[in-house]
């Protein structure tokens, strides 16, 4: 009878253990770092990777809460990461490629997810897509070279002769893009103007320095001044009758020719998973890297008739989306 008592006692024990960790745990909040450079915009995989996080039973206020911060360059993304580090938080979500270096070079130990990077094995963030390896994981949401961006520009003006480049000096990825895009303009005939600008002050000057009769279109080749000059770059293009070639639908919208690039939106949905596996205990370099299948292009026939352009029915046959 003894036995039987004392096996009792450690069975109502042990149940009681774990009814404590069980209500622990859907107690705790869990605390997400998410930071992004770029003032001018919020990337739209943000929205949609907390929506899907919602979904997957996370309520802000409950037990999660998201630490957003939107970031004005390099320096503040890395003091963030080392704050982020610091407090400590359970998960670190970096936008692009800016943000993902942050990380990287602070050294956090937490768990970092990545969205959007640009080749994160090229720059060492991960060992491999298949294994990772270290702490960080993600989604890769440029597969397709930016010389396509030259290609769609010829497509849409086929008399073109001339693009200019907006580079960034500094820009770590700024280099293999314009070797993707000067392969893409030796093919197609198409001469590259490439310019450097670092700032605001610098884009203006290189934007006014240019007419329209000398160059038939404007693409961004720097990361950095995507990420914060893009609005300015928007207006400027505008402003000069210049056709200009992004990386967003939503900058297409404000009056840029056309966009072919991934659906953001789509990356912040699929991303859910990995930050509901993460929490649960999944270690980054368990995750594959994944990589975003879903391109978007998108045209503005209202900008293309302000500037005189008349885009071929076949390209518009193409489109995923065609602003009226």
């Amino acid at each position: 009878m003894r036995t039987r008592s004392i096996n009792l006692m450690l069975i109502a024990t042990l149940f009681a253990v774990c009814l404590s960790a069980e209500a622990q745990q859907s107690s705790r909040v869990w605390r997400l770092g998410l930071f992004h450079v770029g003032l001018d915009h919020v990337p739209p995989s943000f929205p949609a990777l907390r929506g899907a996080v919602k979904e997957l039973g996370y309520e802000e206020g409950k037990n999660i809460h998201f630490d957003w911060r939107n970031l004005p360059d390099d320096e503040a993304a890395l003091a963030t990461a080392k704050e982020f580090a610091r407090q400590p938080v359970d998960l670190i979500v970096a936008f692009e490629d800016q943000t993902i270096r942050a990380a990287k070079t602070a050294n956090v130990k937490v768990p970092v997810l990545f969205l959007h990077a640009n080749a994160p094995v090229v720059d060492g963030f991960v060992e491999s897509f298949a294994r990772p390896g270290g702490n960080m994981t993600g989604f890769v949401a440029w597969p397709v070279s930016n010389g396509k961006q030259v290609e769609l520009f010829k497509e849409m003006i086929p008399d073109l002769g001339t693009l200019l480049l907006l580079v960034h000096p500094d820009d770590p990825v700024g280099s293999r893009w314009r070797q993707e895009m000067r392969r893409a303009g030796a093919a197609l005939k198409v001469r590259l103007i490439e310019r450097e600008a670092t700032n605001q002050a610098e884009i203006e000057r290189v934007m006014r320095s240019v007419r329209r009769d000398e160059v038939g279109g404007v693409a961004i080749a720097s990361l950095i001044l995507r990420n914060s000059y893009s609005s300015v770059i928007v207006n400027l293009a505008a402003g000069r009758r210049l056709p200009l070639g992004m990386h967003r639908k939503e900058w297409v919208e404000r009056g840029a020719l056309f966009s072919y690039a991934p659906d953001l939106a789509s990356v912040g949905r699929a991303a859910a998973p990995y930050v509901d596996k993460i929490l649960k205990g999944t270690k980054p370099a368990d995750l594959p890297v994944d990589q975003v299948s879903r391109f978007e292009l998108v045209i503005n026939l209202k900008s293309a008739a302000q500037l005189g352009l008349t885009i071929p029915q076949s390209t518009l046959f193409r489109a995923s989306k065609v602003i009226k």
